[in-house]
């Protein structure tokens, strides 16, 4: 991976209708079949973020925890489109608040390399800063799952090397 801490950080960026759109981007000279495989393969999903428990298929609904969470929930997450290798969109209802997510995920290749959009959208006003760690954090996860760089430290390490770059230090 080439990117930079400020590139690796993500942006928000406010849509029309006030709500708050956050992107990040990665790249990694991998074939993009293999940077799917990391983003759906049991084995390799449950490294980086989580398990998924049930059919994978457009519509369908299953059980999705993020194991490496302080206290990992499973949540119902559907999968709404399903286009291997290009796109991935899922959502699910976070039972902390309520609220559901819908995560985007868009992989193209250019230039000899593979390239991922992580998009996510989040009300108008939200405080986005403590999610967009969060996924810099799993985006980094991943991201050594896909190149086979050192797996990021635990989540007070990220906090402790990161934070003050988002505010929080």
């Amino acid at each position: 991976m080439t990117e930079d801490l400020g590139t690796r950080r993500g942006t928000v960026t406010v849509e029309d209708d006030g709500r708050q759109r956050l992107e990040f981007r990665r790249s990694w000279p991998d074939a993009i079949d293999d940077v799917w495989a990391a983003l759906t393969e049991p084995d390799r999903l449950a490294r980086w973020i989580g398990t998924f428990e049930g059919t994978r298929a457009p519509g369908a609904t299953g059980t999705f925890t993020m194991t490496h969470e302080e206290e990992p929930v499973g949540e119902e997450m559907t999968i709404l489109e399903c286009d291997p290798p290009r796109r991935l969109v899922v959502q699910w209802a976070q039972q902390q608040d309520g609220v559901t997510w819908r995560v985007d995920l868009d992989l193209w290749t250019e230039g000899g390399r593979t390239h991922l959009r992580f998009t996510q959208l989040f009300p108008a006003g939200a405080d986005v800063t403590d999610f967009a760690m969060g996924w810099h954090w799993y985006l980094d996860k991943l991201g050594a799952e896909v190149d086979g760089a050192p797996v990021p430290g635990s989540w007070d390490a990220f906090l402790a090397e990161n934070g003050a770059a988002y505010g929080r230090g």
